[in-house]
């Protein structure tokens, strides 16, 4: 029996919209899970009402209160875990331990924020005046905000956004994945609807209508949007006439360097992970493997024997490694990035086709004699996919890594001080990962460089970007200053006619 939900606006189910139903899949099946009303830029308008009477009193509302608030969110996420952890597993494919962690990774970023929440809104810095002045740098929320949420982590990176925002004193209205839509309505149903009302919203629907109708909408001061550099050029596009503050992650097209003292086997095993993670939908995921040219074969069949071994299958599936690919269009895009690479010249070692089952599956890839002009080392691939190339001098790969247009992480294999100080003073990413790839720490920034956005999520920063300074200057002593107007002694014997 497949679902039918509404959108959530100002703590009420809304819905259907005008504008219909939209389907959403399990893509390890291809069957319908449930339906979500398609939004219209009336459901936005109506969100965003219930958004800005809600912020009126919730920028207001105590900092131990919102934190107390939040933590109850995280608290109501405990008692409904394996119902969330099962119905994002069939929406959005990955392998249930995945998913486990994805939603672990959800709470501790509202565990965080909660407290970082406590922490400040602003400093008393030194006046001109000390006895008689008081200068304050305050931090204020915007209002509200608008986030768009992508589909490979629905409610990670729906967290990385609302719980800073929330913490700040901002509202939010949420436009999630047309492909994730449920489980984002599940989770904020059940276990944010303590909050008051209006001030967490949901309202679902394609990008050209409901995302469209949010980044227009002249009350939404703030978006944050993690998605593809086409789709943050266009909001950037938009929103510049109105002066919206845009937080954008656009994606990546992340190095993995080999370094030559690397042990080739922990390199193979470090990259199979850094490139399969979620099938390879990660943003930060490995899509251009560098090895030393005398280390490629070996290397290269480490890397093979490791993922012929892996196993395809629904998330939900005992012993699953990668599930499915979120719709068939992304294993079309992923297909034709590696056929296009065959041709060019390079060399499947294993996987390379889609299944003959259901599914949108795409069996991981491995492929070596890979040039950087080919698309898969320039374009995202978003797939199970590790092409590998090969390089002679340290100074050699980090130009090559930096040629990319896209800058958000990077990582390498060394034990050598001197050549990880090299590597991550040059190269032109927002994190660097030595050894241990695609760790986040939530006190620490995520965000990248050039095309990528220069947007950062997680640490202070995160909080940062959902707040606006203002500066006080206060003079307790209300006299007229000696420097003020007029500058002459008030005999006009002396003033020009």
């Amino acid at each position: 029996m497949t679902m039918e939900r509404a959108m959530w606006i100002d703590n009420a189910h809304v819905g259907p919209a005008e504008g219909g139903w939209i389907d959403s899949e399990d893509p390890a099946t291809e069957e319908v899970l449930g339906r979500v009303p398609a939004g219209t830029a009336a459901d936005v308008d109506r969100a965003v009402a219930a958004a800005q009477t809600a912020a009126e009193e919730w920028r207001y509302t105590a900092a131990n209160d919102r934190a107390e608030l939040l933590h109850e969110v995280v608290a109501r996420s405990m008692g409904h875990l394996d119902e969330l952890v099962e119905l994002l597993t069939r929406e959005q494919g990955k392998a249930r331990p995945e998913q486990e962690e994805e939603v672990e990774w959800a709470l501790t970023s509202l565990r965080y924020y909660a407290e970082l929440g406590r922490n400040g809104l602003g400093r008393v810095i030194p006046s001109g005046e000390p006895r008689t002045q008081l200068n304050l740098v305050l931090k204020e929320p915007y209002g509200v905000v608008g986030a768009i949420i992508p589909w490979n982590y629905p409610l990670l990176l729906l967290s990385w956004k609302l719980a800073p925002a929330l913490a700040a004193g901002n509202t939010v209205v949420i436009k999630p994945s047309e492909l994730t839509s449920l489980v984002t309505l599940e989770w904020v149903e059940r276990c944010f609807g303590h909050l008051p009302a209006g001030v967490v919203n949901v309202v679902t629907g394609t990008g050209p209508d409901a995302g469209e109708a949010l980044v227009r909408h002249p009350a939404v001061r703030v978006i944050a949007m993690t998605g593809s550099v086409a789709t943050g050029q266009h909001i950037a596009s938009v929103a510049a006439p109105m002066m919206k503050h845009l937080h954008l992650e656009l994606g990546g097209k992340d190095a993995f360097v080999v370094a030559h003292d690397a042990d080739l086997e922990a390199a193979a095993d470090a990259v199979t992970y850094a490139a399969l993670i979620n099938a390879g939908q990660v943003c930060t995921s490995a899509e251009r493997v560098y090895v030393p040219a005398a280390a490629r074969d070996e290397f290269a069949e480490a890397v093979a024997s490791n993922v012929a071994a892996l196993r395809l299958g629904p998330g939900l599936e005992a012993g699953t490694d990668l599930g499915p690919l979120a719709a068939d269009r992304f294993r079309t895009k992923v297909d034709g990035h590696v056929a296009d690479a065959v041709r060019d010249g390079a060399r499947i070692l294993t996987g390379g086709r889609a299944p003959e089952r259901a599914g949108y599956f795409y069996e991981p890839t491995v492929l070596v004699d890979v040039q950087d002009r080919m698309r898969i080392m320039t374009e995202e691939t978003f797939g199970p996919t590790i092409p590998i190339t090969t390089y002679d001098h340290l100074d050699e790969v980090i130009s090559r890594v930096n040629a990319s247009e896209m800058g958000l992480g990077a990582t390498l294999r060394s034990s050598d001080p001197a050549v990880i100080k090299r590597f991550y003073e040059a190269v032109k990413v927002g994190t660097v990962w030595i050894n241990d790839p695609l760790t986040d720490n939530y006190a620490g920034p995520f965000g990248g460089m050039k095309m990528t956005g220069g947007g950062r999520e997680l640490g202070p920063e995160g909080l940062e970007t959902f707040l606006e300074t203002k500066h006080v200057h206060w003079d307790l002593d209300p006299t007229p200053k000696e420097w003020w107007l007029p500058y002459h002694d008030g005999d006009d014997a002396d003033v020009p006619a």
